[in-house]
């Protein structure tokens, strides 16, 4: 899995959450 977080807020680690359910490489700028 590829995780790339520029912004700490929660958007992004909603994304991030998201991505790991999923399970799929996502990046979130």
């Amino acid at each position: 899995m590829k995780l790339l977080v520029a912004n700490r807020g929660e958007v992004a680690i909603r994304i991030m959450r998201a991505a790991a359910e999923l399970g799929v490489p996502t990046v979130a700028v």
